[in-house]
């Protein structure tokens, strides 16, 4: 993804953020990335915040890792900045 379309991305998102939600609220991040200690280390150190709840689980074969973080967010900007801070680990994906 392009700067462009990352903007127009982000730009979405906050606007869905807005329209369906009450902040503060719980927000739940779900990633796929390629099993790694340290990209899943890096995306943990990411939401080491209080209160945040992390769950992983290996793919059948292994190669890829889940991971879903619910925790709760002042508003969509504070979401938005957590997306932004993972999306340099090559191979993840957003869902």
């Amino acid at each position: 993804m392009n700067e462009k379309q990352s903007e127009e991305f982000y730009s979405r998102l906050k606007e869905q953020l807005l329209e369906n939600g009450k902040w503060p609220s719980n927000y739940l991040y779900k990633f796929i990335v390629p099993t790694d200690d340290d990209k899943t280390a890096e995306i943990k150190k990411v939401f080491d915040i209080p209160g945040a709840v992390l769950e992983s689980k290996q793919s059948k074969k292994g190669t890829y890792t889940s991971i879903s973080v619910t925790v709760n967010m002042k508003n969509p900007d504070a979401v938005i900045e957590k997306y932004k801070a993972v999306s340099h680990i090559e191979g993840l994906i957003s869902l």
